[in-house]
């Protein structure tokens, strides 16, 4: 689906453009060639016919004709994904029964069920769901209750996603932050799931072009220039190893393809280190022809010879042969010591697993007699479905436990009897209880890993095996919320907290109705409504559950007007203004930022603790209740969660040139500990470059040493050039910028 403008600026004439499309068109079909039965050929046309004249007035925001986008999208599922014909139908008409007259009916008419399915389940909803909700996380609820009755949705849904995201440029601004933090939010976690690694490898790649331009094209910079002794020393790596292939009469491929830059920067952020020392830019990969009953033997022989040539590190041993992932996922990746002390990672797969890696989902359909890994997937729908079907509204909720559920790595766990489950990586002994059987979790005090007893929380690793202890006096309480991580866990958890709440809030219902009586008004839904906003409570439930547990004692009431039998609340009190932090030693003027957006007068707004932003940062600005506006960093570590659940409350802002006020930032430097750095540390930010120093902290150990400091910036440039005359004096190693409340 795609943002669309009606004015053709796009300046090609009619002619051009059925050429262009045509030509589209054909490609598509030429995509298709292997796979077109007796009379497909008609139906496809059929389905493009019908499309091209529904979109036939509509444009994209680059003014091209609308019907590129479903051409494009059919053409990611048959070229990139491996998906035949019925999918390339429904990829063209996916947008038609929510964009244009088409209906539903239309389609099942002509196309027949199994198609009008999938469309429907592309269909998102287009009534806009309650407004704290978010509207993506309902909508994604919807895509993933067809997904359960036909993945093709999915992996549809990912093409079309994958489309948007390669054309994006002619967007605003925020629509491209929104949508780039919803892809890595969502999309290419569950594109990662269904096996599709390219298309999420890409979706990252481009979310973080839009999310981090500055580093992206940074570290895209640094690739380029270190391609040739890249190139150099893979050619290096690889030769001893064909060698010894050939001699053992191996066919296969051997290449090095590099790491992308988003899974680079991951890497640079997890391990703290820069471009120059992320060892794995790039892996080496071998493919194997190899027969169906050979693969496994065949890969573990050309292990032993790689590590005959290069002595491997033995915890980065990864055997996805013996147990597949979830996805599909087989390979043997290993990473051994290469040339010039360098740790080089070694992918080995047969051209079978290769094409799964590559085409997910799709490519199990086609290697389907092999039966076993099926049921995997299957698996995998059946909980999703089971979880999908229990009634709890929270959508944003959801959207975060089926994050944690369903698209985190996985661990297999066995039970006493030997056979497997397999969890998400960080589950616990409860959330193992509660995939046996409900009723075997809320009954969970303890279990045994390994015959060794363990606390419910106690987490699991991969290969454990598990016996539950249960006792009938057991029942689920809030604390256990915090260490479960399924959602099948979670659900069942607020289901028995629910029931018990429902007991307990009988009681501050009847007081609250006495309390309603006694003032004339009468108890009914507007009348409770207008109370629980007021209280600003999620639910009338909780309302009567917190005057249950007397942390509400209702005495406000008495400021509520009473008309007829309506009840209406006290107006709020208007919030008063934020103003950034500044420093007492500065003159005060008013700090202003302005927000180009819906209007640009004095507005209130607060910084984010978790990033603190300072003028020159990328921001945008977020609606909270109650507090007007809060800056957040477009990289913050909380921005792809706001922006991909809450894109309505989204507003673009930028800075107002202001140098009278500073704002609060802090600084991490680690070095080599010397008897005067302290000195020169503060001699540089004090003295020379005259800003002020909040507070300092420094450790020193074993010959380093560690430091933070607070201080005053009036913007991201004075703060670069500070970094950048940190990092030149003698000893210092890195310098960075906080990125965590640490600075708060």
């Amino acid at each position: 689906m795609e943002t669309v403008a009606q004015a053709p600026k796009y300046n090609l004439n009619d002619e051009q453009e059925k050429k262009l499309i045509l030509r589209e068109y054909r490609a598509l079909l030429k995509g298709l060639r292997s796979r077109i039965k007796p009379g497909d050929r008609k139906i496809i046309r059929q389905a493009f016919e019908m499309a091209a004249e529904a979109h036939k007035s509509m444009r994209r925001k680059s003014g091209e004709p609308y019907i590129l986008h479903p051409l494009a999208v059919a053409r990611i599922c048959v070229e990139e994904i491996g998906l035949g014909v019925r999918s390339s139908i429904c990829a063209l008409l996916h947008d038609t029964v929510e964009d244009t007259d088409i209906t539903l009916e239309d389609v099942q008419r002509e196309f027949g069920n199994e198609i009008a399915k999938i469309v429907d389940g592309l269909t998102k909803i287009s009534t806009v769901v309650d407004v704290n909700a978010s509207q993506q996380a309902e909508n994604f609820r919807k895509i993933l209750l067809t997904l359960t009755d036909d993945p093709r949705v999915i992996i549809i849904k990912l093409a079309d996603r994958l489309h948007n995201m390669r054309t994006m440029d002619s967007m605003k601004l925020e629509k491209q932050l929104k949508i780039s933090s919803e892809t890595v939010y969502v999309y290419a976690p569950l594109a990662h799931r269904m096996g599709l690694y390219n298309i999420k490898t890409e979706m990252e790649d481009l979310a973080m072009k839009y999310l981090e331009p500055d580093t992206y094209k940074d570290i895209a910079r640094k690739l380029a220039e270190t391609k040739r002794e890249r190139t150099r020393f893979i050619n290096e790596f690889i030769k001893p190893l064909k060698e010894k292939l050939e001699t053992g009469e191996f066919n296969f491929d051997i290449y090095g393809r590099p790491k992308s830059i988003h899974s680079i920067w991951d890497k640079m952020k997890k391990k703290g280190v820069a471009f120059e020392e992320v060892y794995d830019l790039f892996a080496i990969r071998i493919i194997l022809d190899s027969a169906p009953e050979k693969e496994k033997e065949d890969c573990w022989k050309v292990y032993s010879m790689i590590t005959d040539e290069y002595s491997p590190s033995p915890e980065r041993l990864r055997d996805w042969l013996s147990n597949p992932k979830s996805n599909g996922y087989e390979a043997l990746h290993t990473t051994v010591m290469g040339p010039m002390g360098k740790w080089v990672e070694v992918q080995i797969r047969t051209k079978r697993m290769n094409e799964i890696a590559e085409k997910g989902l799709a490519a199990h359909w086609k290697y389907k007699e092999g039966g076993s890994d099926e049921s995997r997937f299957d698996k995998w729908f059946g909980q999703i479905r089971e979880v999908l079907t229990s009634q709890d509204t929270d959508s944003v909720d959801f959207l975060q436990d089926f994050k944690m559920s369903f698209l985190a790595e996985e661990i297999y766990i066995y039970t006493p009897k030997g056979d497997v489950k397999m969890l998400p990586v960080g589950a616990t002994a409860l959330d193992f209880a509660f995939s046996v059987h409900s009723e075997v979790g809320s009954k969970c005090i303890g279990a045994k890993v390994n015959h060794k007893l363990v606390p419910i929380s106690h987490k699991l690793r991969s290969g454990d095996q598990v016996e539950i202890i249960t006792s009938n006096k057991q029942k689920a309480s809030e604390d256990w919320l915090n260490f479960v991580v399924t959602a099948k866990a979670r659900t069942k958890i607020k289901d028995a907290l629910k029931e018990e709440k429902r007991t307990v809030a009988e009681e501050g219902k009847y007081t609250l109705q006495r309390k309603l009586e006694g003032m004339g008004a009468a108890v009914n839904q507007h009348n409770i409504d207008e109370v629980t906003n007021f209280y600003k409570l999620a639910s009338p439930l909780e309302l009567y559950y917190q005057v249950s547990v007397k942390n509400i004692d209702l005495k406000e009431l008495k400021e509520f007007k009473v008309t007829g039998d309506r009840l209406d609340a006290p107006k709020p009190v208007r919030v008063i203004e934020v103003k950034p932090e500044y420093h007492p030693g500065l003159q005060k003027k008013d700090a202003e930022l302005i927000i180009f957006g819906e209007s640009s007068d004095k507005i209130v707004y607060n910084l984010a603790n978790c990033c603190k932003p300072i003028p020159g940062d990328d921001v945008f600005g977020f609606v909270t209740t109650g507090k007007g506006l809060t800056i957040h960093r477009t990289n913050c570590p909380n921005a792809a969660k706001l922006m991909a659940n809450y894109g309505h409350r989204i507003v673009k802002t930028k800075w107002a040139k202001n140098k009278e006020i500073s704002f609060l930032t802090g600084l991490k430097i680690i070095g080599m500990d010397d008897v005067g750095i302290v000195n020169k540390i503060t001699n540089l930010i004090s003295g020379e470059l005259r800003i002020n120093i909040a507070a300092i902290t420094i450790e020193a150990k074993e010959g380093l040493f560690e430091g933070t400091i607070k201080l005053f910036v009036h913007d991201k440039e004075e703060l670069e050039e500070l970094v950048q005359d940190l990092k030149d004096l003698p000893g210092i190693h890195s310098v960075d910028r906080f990125d965590t409340e640490a600075a708060g």
